[in-house]
Parts: structure tokens; sequence; C-alpha cells
């Protein structure tokens, strides 16, 4: 008998299904609405929630405004986009990446709400929920409310890990004092960030139905629509992991067709990291060797040599953990050769890469004083703690 393959379906209706059954339960009468989001935020059918807005009779959609990315979720990781008009809609489209990260009071100026439906990795590093508390920063400065529509955590809402942001290292890509794996959804995010930061201003969740803080992405029966870099599911499991080599010397596999899973350099061997990582006996995870080509970003055109990282179970996998031992194999290797990478940008500061992903100065020191990953995740616990505890009355679901 032939097995026909048969798309998933959805277990759960997303808030922005909701709002668009009854916009009148979350937004005032006649309101102009400007939008924060792209092209990928879709329905559980994958129809964008763009062209649902525009379409629907009882919703005034007057300016959209676009996170990293661009409107059509296009442009690679950190590329300036500059604002444009829709060409299926005729509205407006506000870059926020370009010339500002935050809406302009002019930008603002005819809108009577800002609707968010923000995407968010389940990972601090992800600048959909910078560009969220950055919107939550314009509405209350410019006295307009928020709407927020909910979406899953694709990483599951139970687990969290990784050192938490200290005061004095937010930047882009850490807006906020969480944990690197924080098990929230983007608008228990949003509760957060206004309460914590102390911000003036309205704002409205309307939450998903049926999502339960246990599922992984898989689980929703959702489609898997993403940014470039991010082509699947596995990729977004050990993103919080390979992502920390965007502070190296070495490839996070960029430029391949397997971002976030293939990691290397061209003086690492590749044998030798593979039965180092194996050897650990890591949770949810086995390392092959590989060598591979970059296209573009870091070593390009250079054959790399180091691993891909392959996902046997989801559910045991703590992807902070093995990060940092993947970081402390590869140092040991050759620590003349291995280097952290500074990123100067207008979103860093100049400050060092490595140091704004992790939350802080600790891993980069603590490494290269020669402490071992086990002692580097004791020292988080105890922030870790304290995070589980801040995080807990801003949880929207069971």
């Amino acid at each position: 008998m032939t097995t026909v393959w048969k798309a998933a379906e959805p277990k759960l209706t997303l808030g922005m299904t909701r709002l668009l059954r009854e916009p009148s339960q979350y937004l005032p009468a006649d309101a102009k609405v400007g939008f924060v989001g792209n092209y990928n935020a879709v329905d559980e059918r994958g129809t964008p929630f763009i062209r649902l807005l525009h379409e629907h009779s009882g919703i005034s959609l007057q300016a959209i405004f676009a996170p990293e990315h661009g409107l059509w979720a296009a442009a690679q990781a950190g590329v300036r986009v500059g604002h444009e008009v829709d060409q299926h809609t005729g509205v407006p489209v506000h870059s926020l990446y370009g010339e500002t990260f935050k809406p302009t009071p002019e930008m603002l100026h005819d809108i009577d709400v800002l609707l968010i439906d923000a995407r968010d990795s389940g990972c601090r590093y992800t600048t959909g929920s910078s560009t969220m508390a950055l919107c939550l920063e314009a509405a209350a400065e410019n006295n307009k409310p928020v709407v927020m529509t909910d979406r899953p955590n694709p990483l599951g809402g139970q687990k969290v890990e990784g050192g938490v942001l200290k005061p004095g290292f937010e930047s882009f890509v850490g807006f906020h004092t969480l944990a690197v794996r924080h098990g929230m959804t983007a608008a228990e995010l949003a509760s957060m960030y206004r309460a914590e930061a102390g911000l003036d201003t309205e704002l409205t969740i309307v939450p998903m139905e049926g999502y339960r803080r246990d599922m992984l992405y898989p689980e929703t029966g959702l489609l898997w629509v993403s940014s470039p870099n991010m082509p699947g599911f596995e990729t977004q499991c050990v993103y919080p992991a390979t992502c920390l080599f965007e502070g190296t010397s070495c490839s996070e596999g960029r430029g391949t067709a397997k971002p976030f899973r293939l990691i290397g350099s061209p003086w690492l061997d590749e044998i030798q990291l593979a039965d180092a990582l194996n050897g650990i006996s890591l949770k949810g995870v086995v390392f092959r060797p590989a060598r591979f080509l970059p296209m573009f970003s870091k070593h390009e055109q250079e054959v790399c040599r180091g691993v891909e990282v392959h996902v046997t179970d989801p559910e045991r996998l703590q992807p902070v953990e093995i990060g940092v031992h993947m970081i402390y194999e590869v140092r040991r290797q050759d620590p003349d050769k291995f280097a952290w990478k500074g990123f100067e940008d207008l979103t860093t500061g100049r400050r060092l890469f490595i140091d704004l992903l992790t939350g802080s100065e600790y891993l980069r020191r603590a490494m290269d004083d020669g402490q071992t990953p086990e002692d580097i995740m004791a020292e988080w616990a105890g922030d870790l703690e304290e995070f589980r505890s801040r995080r807990t009355q801003h949880l929207v679901y069971d």
C-alpha cells in the first residue's frame, strides 16, 4: 500500500485568527491599525495576515512595520532594509531594520493602535522580540495602545536554560534580562517587559486557544515559516547552541544549505571534534564529522572542517549546554587559532558579540581562564532560579 504524505492538522488557534474573527472585541472602533510583522506571519493554512487584515471589512490597515529581513523576510541577517509601499495592498511599509529600529513619532502619527504578531524562536537572541520591545517603548512614548496576538514558542514553554542577561549587556540580540532559552511566548515576553521596564502603555493580549506549554512546534500542526537561515524545526532546536558561534571566528554555517547545523573552521580536525563531542554523551544530539564550503559570510569560499549537529530527541535536548560544550571543544583543539569575534555595529556599541549573546562577560572570561562547561552551567544555575520566579506571574498558559 502506498503511503501518501499528508500535512498535519492544526492543533490550536492562533491569537491573530481569533482577532480576525471578532476584531471589535480587541480593537477600538474605526481604529487605524499599524501592523508589526511581515508576510511570514501566516494563519493556520499559510495565508499571510497582512492580506487578511487588508481584506477585512472591519479593520483599517494603515501601515506595516517590518522587522529584520524585511517585508517578505527575504533579506539576509544584518542587511539593512529601506521603507517601501507594499505592492499588493498599497499600504506603506516602515522598515524597523534600516535607518531606525524603533517606530518614530512621525510613523505613529496617523496610527490609533499598534497590532503586533511577533515571532519568537524561544531564544533570547531573536531580533523579533527586540523589535517587539522597541515597539512597546514607542507606543508608551506616543500614547498608543498595543494589541499583541500570540503564537507558539517553537521550543516549548517549560524549559529554561543558559545565562540570564546582566544589566549593561542589553542589545538588539538581548533586549531584556532573560535566560537564553526563556520558555515564554512572545505575548508573555511582552507582558514581562512592559511591567519590568515600567512602560505606561495599554497592552491587550489575544491568547491562543488549544496551546499547552509542553508543545514543541511539530505538535502544534502549524506550517513552518521562518527567516532565511532557519529552514526547519531541527535548525531551530540547535539554534540556541550554535548561534553562539556568531561570536567566534568559526563559521556557524551561514552561506550553506544547513545554517546553524554546520559548525567549522579551516583549521579544525573534524574527526577529532566529532569524537570529542560524541564522547560527552550530550542529550538529544549526535555529531557527524563534516566539511563544507560557505558561499558567503565567514570563511567565504574556504573549506571548513567541523561537525554537523543532528537532533535525535528534541524533548531531551538542552541546547545551551550543548553550545557551551561545542565552543569548549573547538577552542581546546587550538586556543591560538580560536578567537572571539568582535562585531562593531550600531546595535552592539562595539562590544564583543559573544558577551552580548551570552548576556555578560562571564562565559568568555571563564573559558579563557580554563573553566569547564560544568563550571559555567553551575554558575548560571542560581540566576536561572531567580528568572523562573520572575517569569511565573506573566505566564498565560498551563
